[in-house]
């Protein structure tokens, strides 16, 4: 993360501040300190009070202002600080300049210029700061938090910033969680109430061995025509980093693994089936870029291979496997996830879904906007061939309901809602809960 530089007076004033803390504070090996949080708090009610000096239009009676704020707040040498059994923030600074006795009477250097490092904890230090100093030579101390509110602090500067790919992906050491831990990767969902325009009640494909006459394929208990329009539909998703830096010092090696069901809850007649299930292992490798273009700052770019099956036998087997290219670009409070792919060939006695390309796709977009807990998600399928314009157009929204909950709504228009139904055209509406998004 990047090192924010103090610019206005009343910083500067507070860096002051925060030096002296340092040199009043107890020194630990590598040049750490500990000041209490109690000391952060008087700092941020001496913000205040140094707002108002700059205020005052005499030059005579601003000075006087700062000495009383300065005289107020600034701690004696002898002080005794309170004992490290209280919650603390850590400053990584330089060691106190020498006393004056120290340097046989000479004067002491002053306190090196101070940079912090913004955190909610500290919601009155994040005005007036600049991001823009990446002088590593500079002296320069950070803010530090542990914990829980560490990794709070470092998600939401990313997402005030406009970073979520960085934090999702872990693409800087700063949000590095490591190898073999679970994280989420495509949205987790359950639509309790999923309503489609047209149930898929006699599934096609191309291939002879692959044309069912019923949704039920073989299963003669199984009365498709009772299946009703409205189901439930959910989706579970996660994604583990197994190998960092596979090519020099770029490009992390993922696996991830997504399920979606269509599950027939409401048909109590047929005993509540599973109509539909896919299952889509993959395995990525992804790598950080650094690039503008158009305002866009390019963030990443992965290459993955994809197997996606609905796990059936004949006739309603569907499968295929994919190399997909990814493209990830932010801009403010948007992010834009660009995916062309290429099919693996199979031979024409194997392959389920001979035309899945022209309905389902060649490529699909997916644009995110976040703000204030709410996230929209539209995403564009195409088949990217003259003639045949087929795709989907989805559109998802969220909104947070309790701290790790939020409502979810459901849009979905054309081909491709579950592998059965690749080329059958629908409408779907869905209402229900998330516990993950796409950010």
């Amino acid at each position: 993360m990047n090192i924010f530089r103090l610019k206005t007076p009343v910083w500067s004033a507070l860096a002051v501040l925060f030096a002296a803390h340092a040199q009043a504070a107890t020194q630990l090996p590598g040049g750490m300190v500990l000041v209490p949080a109690s000391e952060v708090r008087d700092v941020d009610r001496a913000a205040r009070e140094v707002s108002r000096c700059v205020s005052i239009q005499s030059d005579l009676d601003r000075l006087a202002c700062y000495d009383e704020v300065m005289a107020r707040r600034l701690p004696s040498p002898d002080r005794d600080l309170p004992s490290a059994r209280q919650g603390r923030v850590g400053l990584n600074s330089r060691p106190a300049p020498a006393s004056e006795a120290d340097t046989g009477g000479s004067r002491a250097a002053p306190p090196p210029s101070m940079g912090l490092r913004a955190t909610p904890a500290l919601p009155a230090l994040g005005d007036g700061l600049d991001d823009d100093d990446d002088d590593n030579d500079s002296p320069r101390g950070k803010l530090l938090l542990d914990g829980s509110q560490a990794s709070r602090a470092v998600q939401d500067v990313r997402r005030s910033l406009g970073s979520d790919l960085t934090d999702r992906w872990e693409l800087d050491d700063d949000v590095n969680r490591g190898r073999f831990l679970l994280r989420p990767y495509k949205p987790m969902y359950i639509s309790f109430v999923d309503w489609t325009s047209s149930l898929n009640r006699s599934p096609y494909s191309p291939n002879p061995s692959n044309r069912a006459s019923s949704l039920a394929g073989g299963d003669r208990s199984v009365n498709a025509n009772q299946a009703r329009r409205t189901e439930v539909e959910f989706q579970i998703s996660f994604k583990t980093k197994v190998a960092e830096n596979a090519f020099g010092d770029n490009g992390d090696i993922w696996v991830g693994y997504t399920q979606k069901s269509l599950w027939q809850i409401y048909s109590q007649h047929l005993s509540r089936p599973f109509r539909e299930t896919n299952y889509e292992p993959e395995v990525m490798a992804v790598f950080r870029t650094d690039y503008r273009i158009g305002g866009w700052h390019g963030r990443l770019a992965s290459v993955s291979l994809n197997h996606q099956s609905n796990g059936r036998s004949l006739p309603l087997s569907r499968s295929w496997n994919r190399v997909i290219f990814q493209v990830g670009l932010e801009r403010e409070r948007w992010t834009l996830m660009l995916r062309p792919w290429w099919r693996i060939p199979e031979s024409a006695a194997d392959d389920d879904n001979p035309d899945i390309t022209d309905y389902y796709g060649r490529a699909e977009v997916v644009g995110v906007y976040r703000r204030g807990g709410h996230e929209w998600a539209l995403t564009l399928r195409n088949s990217m061939r003259i003639g045949h314009g087929h795709g989907a157009v989805g559109l998802d929204y969220s909104f947070p309901i309790s701290s790790y909950l939020k409502a979810h709504l459901q849009l979905f228009h054309g081909y491709g809602a579950s592998l059965i139904d690749y080329n059958h055209r629908q409408t779907r509406i869905g209402l229900g809960v998330s516990l993950v998004q796409w950010l």
